[in-house]
């Protein structure tokens, strides 16, 4: 990964929402808002060439982590996010400005029963 920096959400357990911020992408500034290794789930894909990932704790639920939220995407169903959490786009291989509004983040959270 290279380092420069993106908009994205961040999404700790004790916000409703989260909060749009901006982040360098290097894997050690990744980790420490994760505050372990990084696994990167992608919730969809195709919005404008973009998709929409999340990044969290890849132990988060191994350690306890306390609950964030759920999520429902196209692949893995419906899980539950522990820990701090980045919402974040990809195009390719690379990290980029999340592809959605904060509104829509807001409406996904609420559909989804958060």
């Amino acid at each position: 990964m290279s380092d420069y920096k993106v908009r994205c959400i961040i999404k700790r357990p004790d916000e409703e929402y989260g909060h749009v911020t901006n982040i360098s992408t290097s894997l050690k500034n990744l980790q420490n808002i994760v505050e372990g290794n990084i696994e990167m789930v992608t919730l969809f894909d195709g919005l404008g060439g973009k998709k929409l990932v999340l990044i969290c704790n890849e132990e988060g639920k191994l350690k306890d982590l306390p609950f964030n939220f759920v999520f429902m995407n196209d692949f893995d169903g419906v899980d539950a996010i522990v820990g701090d959490a980045i919402i974040i786009g990809a195009e390719g291989e690379e990290l980029c400005d999340v592809p959605i509004s904060f509104g829509d983040w807001k409406e996904m959270l609420d559909a989804w029963g958060n």
